[in-house]
């Protein structure tokens, strides 16, 4: 095992005392193409080009000397001292840190950043970015080849956003540029980069290179990647149907859109489809938890309510009018579905895009049947449940309203 190992971040200004202290002893140093041309690598070291972080870890691990990573910016922000420390390689490491990419990016865009989300973005699993990015109006996106800004323009389509996009930070070529996500395809983009994505109902102002001067909010928050000022803080979910000023359908009462919540479990990433959205209010909940949804409806008055009270509670969502199950061809893959109309054709047509969840409802048992078919003939294991919910009025303790509904679950299974 190397006798000391040094992880030395990057930002392009001079390194530090230290930092020259331990590549001056380094008998390995790694890094990226870039960092092996720097003029404090001894001529002697033995270099590796750091394409696999776990690569370059097992051959540190088996080097006797002292060994220096170098990496861009802070490498203990989504950088390599996570892999360097993992259980398998073994290797205790002394960091010396840098101003992190994304630091810098909201500097050069003369930004505030506690309130922006922070996303790395793979060709793997992009769509988990472009979800944030659909869901939140500031995000910073960490790309990488094959992920890069106009691979995110593309797959959020319809949903606009203001791109500030900042090549190789750090270097002479260092370069900001300021357009909308739809111009990002028709340009090359050179790496590394980092994006910053602005937008949505409800954005918070800030000054941007090439947007002009604007009032910021006042104050401040308390907690990183959350923007004080929305979504306006109400406590709980499943909420009444006074919280969405108008009357909620059958599909929609409080404990039946409880139970369909807790069985969907929308996240951040997600990308939530609510077919049939009514009021809103489903729609609303799911991207209460930080989730992206598409919520569509064939009735435009529903579409238009569904926006309405989105922009009450300060969310993105990006509503659709059509009819399902044709208007679904052409919406981006989903990781759950709400269907809150159109029965077992709708279901059956959700459960071909094969989302990790689905939830329906039904108000007879035959029309529960086939729901539960479609769900399983579609690959889904199936439960079902009776909800009866009564509200009383607690001054007289008399019934108010009572509401009976087959609630419908079906979880992905592996065949």
């Amino acid at each position: 095992m190397a006798d000391r190992v040094t992880v030395i971040g990057w930002d392009g200004s001079p390194l530090t005392d230290a930092a020259r202290s331990a590549l001056a002893a380094a008998t390995l140093v790694a890094g990226a193409a870039h960092h092996l041309d720097l003029p404090e690598v001894p001529p002697a070291a033995e270099r590796i080009r750091l394409g696999s972080v776990d690569l370059a870890a097992r051959r540190i691990a088996g080097h006797r000397g002292s060994a220096v990573v170098l990496a861009d910016g802070d490498p203990g922000f989504f950088g390599v001292v996570r892999t360097l420390r993992a259980p398998q390689h073994g290797l205790e490491v002394e960091v010396v840190p840098a101003v992190s990419s994304v630091a810098t990016a909201f500097a050069r865009a003369g930004m505030p950043w506690d309130d922006a989300q922070i996303v790395v973005a793979h060709s793997r699993d992009l769509r988990r970015a472009v979800n944030v990015c659909r869901a939140h109006t500031k995000v910073a996106v960490l790309t990488s080849p094959g992920a890069g800004p106009a691979e995110l323009a593309l797959l959020l389509g319809d949903v606009h956003r203001t791109f500030v996009i900042c090549e190789e930070l750090g270097t002479e070529r260092e370069q900001v540029t300021v357009l909308t996500s739809d111009k990002a395809p028709d340009h090359y983009w050179r790496d590394p980069n980092v994006v910053i994505v602005i937008g949505g109902a409800g954005a918070t102002p800030a000054t941007v290179p090439g947007w002009g001067a604007t009032r910021p909010r006042a104050g401040g928050g308390w907690i990183a990647g959350r923007d004080p000022g929305y979504p306006p803080a109400v406590r709980g979910w499943a909420l009444p149907a006074d919280a969405y000023g108008s009357d909620l359908g059958e599909g929609e009462a409080t404990e039946l859109r409880a139970a369909q919540l807790a069985r969907l479990g929308p996240r951040v990433g997600d990308l939530v489809w609510d077919i049939g959205s009514g009021s809103g209010a489903a729609a609303v909940e799911a991207a209460r938890f930080g989730a992206a949804v598409i919520a569509v409806d064939r009735d435009a008055d529903a579409c238009a309510r569904t926006t309405a009270v989105a922009r009450r509670y300060g969310v993105q969502l990006q509503v659709v009018h059509g009819a399902a199950p044709q208007v679904l061809e052409d919406l981006p893959e989903p990781d759950v579905v709400r269907v809150g109309g159109g029965g077992a054709p709708v279901v059956a047509a959700c459960a071909a895009r094969r989302p990790e969840r689905i939830v329906a409802h039904a108000a007879t048992r035959d029309e529960a049947e086939a729901v539960g078919r479609a769900l399983a003939e579609g690959g889904y294991a199936v439960e079902c449940t009776l909800l009866q919910a009564v509200e009383l009025d607690p001054a007289a303790w008399a019934e108010r309203e009572r509401s009976v509904a087959f609630l419908l679950s079906g979880r992905r299974t592996h065949l």
